[in-house]
């Protein structure tokens, strides 16, 4: 039987916020990973926000053990994961009460009844059920027992409840699906292939799929379940997949490498959220790609290290803690001019810290953290699809200056997605490495001169075992053009000066205004994975006639050199960041620019309406949408887009 909600022609709204959350084991991850496969199909703009417990697994049924993803999707385009849900899929006590302060007021709640027993209520801090007092009645709550569902719809498959219930996931998928118009195929095909080898798990998950989707079509409901179709957003035309920043990460590593005419070796240590760079890398090897599971972080970088010393392009990849173990070893590189590149995907620190939660807390340390006048070029991606090019860069600075670079991403990032147009590979320049074939030996001593520098600053990349091309190398100091030990006094000043201005020289482009114009009230500066929910805000305060500007680094040392006079031009600068104001301190030491701080250290991205609300307080007053006045001291400031 069709209900009114099929019948009726679909609702069409512009974009839709929707979380799903439940016990670390209930594969909100998966669920949510296919959702977004579905809707990237459907044509729609996306961003996702995978939030997932540090706990490798945590109580059942515990609020410390909820899993969450977010997707956020519509017909326009989409920068954020979104502020607040409008609608929110809780599996169980547990995942409701940590995430019901995020939904929307007259949002929609989908609650499976089924795991709302008195022991999980205990587990989850309830004294009485939601479902039996009025907690929940500013939402639109739709309650029943999925689990219950879930076991019936896979009853022909002979599996045990416990077994059956891994299908609930599915189940629950396949209601989301119905609910906004999404077709079951692609879903279908994935669980045939992840499957393969159990054609009975394939069916079974594949029947609670169609249960799911068959309850939102045939159900009775009434109120707030209602199908609704988002309409495809505008898109240029060309070749679009779904990618992840570290995904695009380690495709951006390949084609850095392959630009660079050179085999990769990738030495790197499990470590969250960087893991899956390897996982990725590791697919890869029809490119010229050798991966390395090290021991330990010293090993997997020491290992780089030798790989570009014999020819190659040493990378390397960790978050905070790693990094920090790698540091003296950055330093070897560093000392011996090598090309390597260092990927850190930051998570909340000190310490152990944060594991799955983001931040970007480890500025200091990429710029300054090493022993020594160490210098390094640090570069900073804004989102899954921009690590990509990135990387190239990171790729091509490395191997055309002879230094170690630095690439930050962050847990947001590395776990996110977004549609990526797939670029054409002839649009790329190819930056080929260079290696010293026959000696430049000067004309009075007849000797190989390893650190004769060209006009970039580089030394010569000679690859071990070159006839005649026997040179010293390693980590004490190198005599200037020879690469001899040398201690002398001006023989370091001058070392330390070159390595120094190689730095400072690399060729990194103008700054450009991200939204807005040179010169006004205020710029909102950021970096890294602030992008989307600065890009949001500043449009929003645009869109009211404000004077405010957005201006994102991607280069983040050395800076870009119009950089300082671009921000003097404002009243007012304002750097949102996830640390307690590290780039803020950058900006004021090397441009003497009073840049106030905007921080964030939650392990969450910058909210949109936090955003808003800083950019208010700049202004005596705001247009609203109808062209009154609204006090910028009011408790919330008017959005009209808070995706």
């Amino acid at each position: 039987m069709a209900t009114q909600a099929a019948e009726t022609p679909a609702q069409s709204p512009e974009a839709v916020v929707v979380r799903f959350a439940g016990d670390s084991g209930d594969g909100m991850q998966l669920t949510g990973g296919q959702f977004t496969l579905s809707t990237a199909l459907a044509g729609n703009d996306l961003a996702t926000f995978p939030d997932f417990p540090a706990e490798i697994r945590a109580p059942q049924g515990t609020l410390f053990g909820v899993s969450a993803f977010q997707i956020n999707f519509g017909s326009r385009e989409i920068n954020t994961a979104g502020d607040a849900p409008d609608v929110l899929v809780a599996m169980n006590p547990a995942a409701l009460k940590v995430n019901l302060a995020a939904l929307k007021p007259g949002g929609l709640i989908i609650i499976d009844t089924g795991e709302f027993t008195k022991r999980n209520l205990d587990k989850a801090k309830y004294d009485v059920s939601p479902l039996e007092d009025d907690s929940l009645a500013k939402w639109d709550v739709l309650a029943f027992d999925i689990s219950a569902l879930t076991i019936e719809a896979v009853k022909p498959f002979g599996l045990g409840n416990k077994d059956a219930l891994r299908s609930k996931n599915m189940w629950t998928l396949g209601l989301a699906l119905w609910m906004f118009d999404r077709d079951r195929a692609p879903i279908e095909d994935w669980l045939k292939s992840k499957f393969k080898s159990k054609p009975e798990i394939a069916d079974a998950n594949i029947a609670a799929l169609n249960a799911g989707h068959a309850y939102g079509e045939t159900a009775e409901l009434s109120g707030p379940m209602k199908q609704m179709s988002v309409a495809p957003v505008a898109s240029e035309p060309g070749l679009y997949r779904t990618i992840t920043g570290a995904e695009s990460i380690s495709l951006g590593l390949v084609a850095g490498a392959q630009l660079a005419d050179l085999p990769m070796f990738f030495g790197g240590y499990p470590i969250t959220p960087a893991s899956a760079i390897l996982h990725h890398l590791a697919r890869l090897k029809e490119f010229g790609v050798t991966t390395f599971q090290a021991e330990d972080e010293i090993a997997a970088i020491c290992a780089s290290i030798g790989a570009s010393y014999a020819g190659q392009l040493g990378v390397t990849s960790s978050s905070g803690p790693g990094i920090a173990l790698k540091t003296e070893a950055m330093g070897l590189a560093i000392m011996t001019e090598l090309p390597l590149v260092i990927v850190n995907s930051q998570r909340g620190g000190p310490s152990t810290g944060l594991p799955t939660k983001t931040e970007q807390s480890d500025l200091y340390q990429a710029i300054y953290g090493r022993n020594g006048d160490a210098p390094m070029p640090v570069i900073s991606a804004c989102s899954p699809g921009d690590a990509f090019e990135c990387a190239i860069e990171a790729c091509r600075i490395a191997t055309q200056y002879m230094t170690p670079v630095m690439l930050l991403t962050d847990g947001y990032i590395a776990n996110a997605a977004e549609p990526w147009k797939v670029p054409d590979p002839e649009t790329f320049e190819p930056f080929p490495a260079k290696f010293l074939e026959a000696s430049n030996a000067n004309e009075e001593g007849g000797e190989l001169l390893p650190y004769k520098r060209d006009a970039k600053g580089a030394r010569p990349w000679i690859k071990p075992g070159t006839p005649d091309l026997m040179h010293r190398i390693g980590g004490i100091e190198k005599a200037v053009d020879t690469g001899h030990i040398d201690y002398a006094p001006d023989n370091h000043q001058e070392m330390t000066d070159a390595r120094i201005n190689k730095v400072l020289g690399v060729d990194v482009p103008d700054q450009e205004i991200a939204e807005g114009e040179a010169g006004g009230k205020l710029v909102l500066v950021g970096w890294g994975s602030t992008y989307g929910p600065i890009r949001r805000a500043v449009g929003n305060a645009r869109a009211k006639g404000l004077d405010v500007s957005h201006i994102h680094v991607r280069h983040i040392w050395p800076l870009p050199k119009n950089l300082g006079d671009l921000l003097k031009s404002y009243e007012h600068v304002l750097v949102p960041e996830m640390n307690t104001g590290q780039f803020k301190t950058v900006l004021r030491d090397q441009f003497l620019v009073d840049a106030t701080p905007l921080t964030k250290t939650s392990g969450q991205p910058f909210a949109i309406a936090e955003l808003e609300e800083a950019i208010g307080k700049y202004f005596d007053n705001i247009p609203d949408n109808e062209g009154g006045q609204v006090r910028v001291n009011d408790d919330q400031l008017p959005s009209p887009e808070t995706d």
